[in-house]
């Protein structure tokens, strides 16, 4: 499963090789459109995770479901790369929509429990998947839009982000941003730049040292979701405006992608192995994994 894991970059160029392969022929992605005849759906289940891919629109729907709040663990990441790997590898899907099966919940970001009490390598591996995990999606070819069907902190935010679009459902009780500074964690470069392309320097800036989280109005009004409705319509709208998008030919479209994102994207792809290591010599330091322990303490107070 690691062996695949790492394999997801190497397999298929995303957006990063999209420059050089479409300045031989503008028509190339056009040729590779689906044609437009009626297939049945198809579907692909692993314990984590849910794809339904409607052969006949392009479109497919990941359905997150690792109980309770689909944190972003190893196991995890790795099963959402790799089914990522697989639509990217399709070449009749040219769109996924990503939600949540879980109640009130969009994911809850990144899993304490791979980082606290582990070994340096386990801790490396990990990070090595997070970073997979944003690699491909937000250099992916296909049209990607987030359905937040609900809360979203922390890594659960940095995936919104990646994609294209962003749809949340409008409840008070729900919030979404990078939360980390409050767990005494610092947001890595790529998330900063990440969140920076999103919302501006001075909104990243006040969010990144306040560790806020926001409404989906507040997200709303700073550009961190790009529209919010009724929590029973966010699949659907997901849907509705994914055809907005599958109505731009996918050369023209997947190039201002990569113009926009590729020099985000190569920043991490050339630091990897830099980043990897001061993740780990962070996230093992004495301060930083009773920071984590008192936080789970805290949470098993709640729970009981």
């Amino acid at each position: 499963m690691k062996m695949a894991l790492r394999a997801c970059l190497r397999t298929k160029p995303g957006l990063t090789g999209l420059l050089s392969q479409l300045s031989c022929s503008g028509h190339a992605a056009a040729r590779r459109a689906p044609a437009l005849v009626a297939q049945r759906s198809s579907s692909s289940t692993s314990q984590k995770i849910k794809v339904d891919f409607d052969q006949s629109s392009g479109v497919a729907v990941m359905h997150m479901q690792s109980p309770p709040v689909n944190s972003l663990s190893l196991e995890f990441l790795t099963d959402v790369c790799i089914a990522l790997e697989k639509l990217e590898m399709d070449k009749s899907c040219r769109g996924l929509v990503v939600t949540s099966s879980q109640p009130k919940v969009f994911s809850a970001g990144l899993d304490i429990l791979d980082m606290y009490g582990k070994s340096p390598e386990h801790c490396a591996e990990f990070w090595k998947a997070v970073q997979e995990m944003w690699l491909k999606f937000y250099g992916s070819n296909m049209i990607t839009i987030a359905a937040v069907n609900g809360s979203s902190p922390a890594g659960g935010c940095l995936l919104s982000m990646t994609c294209d679009y962003r749809i949340m459902a409008d409840n008070p009780r729900y919030s979404i941003g990078l939360n980390e500074t409050k767990l005494g964690i610092v947001a890595p470069f790529w998330f900063k730049d990440t969140m920076v392309s999103t919302v501006g320097h001075r909104a990243t800036e006040m969010a990144l040292q306040l560790g806020l989280l926001y409404s989906p109005a507040e997200a709303l009004k700073i550009g961190l979701v790009d529209q919010l409705v009724h929590e029973d319509q966010v699949l659907t709208t997901a849907t509705e405006t994914m055809t907005k998008w599958l109505a731009i030919p996918d050369h023209a479209r997947q190039l201002t992608k990569s113009m926009m994102r590729k020099p985000t994207i190569d920043k991490l792809a050339a630091n990897r192995e830099a980043d990897v290591n001061n993740f780990v010599k962070f996230i093992t330091k004495d301060s930083i994994q009773k920071s984590l322990g008192m936080y789970l303490e805290m949470l098993k107070r709640r729970k009981a």
